[in-house]
């Protein structure tokens, strides 16, 4: 006889390698720990997840300071606003080591890596982690960026995409360039691999020659998970194609349920199981053992600890426009948006989630305080509450949790939130399988057959 259970939700944790969490405000918080370029600062925060079960882990990155505004990174610098963002790589085979079953994710650019570099770095941390990576992608977001990759100019959205269509496409090939079984090490008859089970590429695109094989052979997950979290139009087409995890930052629960049906459709008519691809909100989590206590440190974050200046710093990186030249109280017109080449979605969300005219001082109060998704405030029991309206409403399949301060938030929702989810059975007790696909119930997918003239020769 077979025991049903009920539809279990899925937890992220939005890291960042950084001064400071997801908001910007964070290192000014007395219990923020000042540690975060020492490697155990992040294994601690990593040990904590896993205690919690936490389906993985993953970190946002960028690559420059935000330079947006006003031409100049003083601001950033000055203010705190992640002026500071180390290499991933090192730091997830840290947290690899100190741990045993929560996943790991890091974000890596289609737009200034290459498709051999990013495929050999995700290999070797799925081997190296017995099968807990997965790789968040992004298309990169300003100028800055590409200046310091010998650009001037960031590619426009389209051709981002485009770009990014034929640089995962490669990934995977890459990824499946060996068979399960090549390897034979026969020391007998001194045979280590099978050449016909190893296969080249030679790949010739639009933007990429890549004629491998990799140097990894096939890992414990076949391909790590992918996370994506594009939410204009061309990103939802990108997601369902790809995600296993789509990443959404949605400003209520109606428009987070119209943006599940919408991407849950989207990936069905692609042929893929809807019920294999998560969708999961941000959300912006202040817990406390009473709710007075939870309401007093929410006030903290939302006013006495924002500096505008990096708020506007912030908006101006993920839009790539910069705003020196506005007002606060100047409106956000469709031709100002027109001319927004970073995040679009962002300001959309923003958009839909104010309440009359959309000006720059409301949009960077956004920017400055996370609400890019639901803000839950209150006692373990309170929050948990609101998280399960939203599950239980299908406006998502879990969540991914944004830190206010770092390492308080994991411990606080580890310690008063995760128990009340495990009490109603929608989140696990513990971790099922050894790998991250286990956790998430995704099968180990079979060799990839690239597109788009990519082949694979024995």
């Amino acid at each position: 006889m077979t025991v049903s259970r009920p539809r279990q939700m899925s937890l992220v944790a939005f890291m960042q390698a950084s001064n400071v969490s997801v908001y910007a405000g964070s290192w000014r918080w007395p219990a923020n720990t000042p540690d975060y370029l020492d490697l155990r600062y992040y294994q601690r925060i990593a040990r904590t997840l896993e205690d919690g079960a936490f389906d993985l882990l993953f970190f946002d990155d960028r690559l420059a300071m935000p330079a947006i505004y006003g031409d100049s990174s003083d601001e950033a610098v000055r203010t705190g606003a992640r002026p500071i963002k180390l290499d991933l790589s090192v730091i997830l085979g840290a947290m690899a080591a100190a741990t045993e079953r929560i996943g790991l994710g890091a974000t890596y650019s289609t737009t200034y890596y290459s498709p051999y570099h990013v495929a050999r770095t995700f290999s070797t941390l799925d081997h190296l982690s017995g099968g807990r990576a997965a790789w968040n992608v992004v298309t990169s977001v300003n100028d800055t960026e590409a200046q310091n990759f010998g650009l001037e100019v960031h590619l426009d959205h389209d051709e981002r995409y485009d770009r990014a269509e034929e640089f995962i496409d490669v990934v995977a090939s890459l990824w499946d360039s060996w068979e399960d079984d090549a390897i034979v090490a026969d020391r007998v008859s001194g045979e280590f691999a099978d050449p016909e089970k190893v296969h080249e590429l030679n790949h010739k695109g639009k933007y990429f020659s890549v004629r491998g094989p990799l140097t990894s052979p096939r890992s414990p997950q076949g391909r790590p998970p992918i996370i994506q979290a594009g939410s204009s139009g061309r990103g939802r087409e990108f997601a369902a194609k790809w995600a296993d995890l789509i990443f959404t930052g949605v400003p209520n629960k109606a428009v987070a349920k119209k943006h599940y049906a919408d991407q849950k459709s989207r990936v069905a008519a692609l042929g893929r199981d809807p019920d294999s691809v998560r969708i999961l909100p941000m959300a912006y989590v202040v817990v406390g053992e009473t709710e007075s206590i939870a309401r007093e440190k929410e006030e903290i974050f939302l006013h006495q600890l924002v500096d505008p200046m990096a708020s506007l710093a912030l908006l101006s990186e993920v839009t790539n426009y910069d705003f020196a030249g506005h007002g606060l109280d100047d409106l956000i017109t469709d031709e100002l948006l027109a001319k927004v080449t970073g995040i679009r979605g962002l300001v959309e969300g923003v958009r839909q989630s104010v309440e009359g005219p959309l000006t720059l001082r409301s949009l960077a109060e956004h920017r400055a305080t996370l609400l890019q998704g639901p803000r839950f405030v209150g006692t373990g029991e309170q929050i948990a509450d609101q998280m399960q309206e939203w599950f239980d409403d299908e406006a998502c399949d879990g969540f991914v949790i944004a830190a206010t301060h770092l390492p308080g938030t994991f411990e606080e929702f580890v310690r008063m939130v995760v128990p009340e989810l495990q009490r109603r059975e929608i989140f696990r007790r513990e971790y099922e399988g050894s790998t991250l696909r286990d956790s998430l119930g995704l099968a180990r997918p079979g060799r990839y057959v690239g597109a788009d003239g990519i082949e694979v020769a024995g």
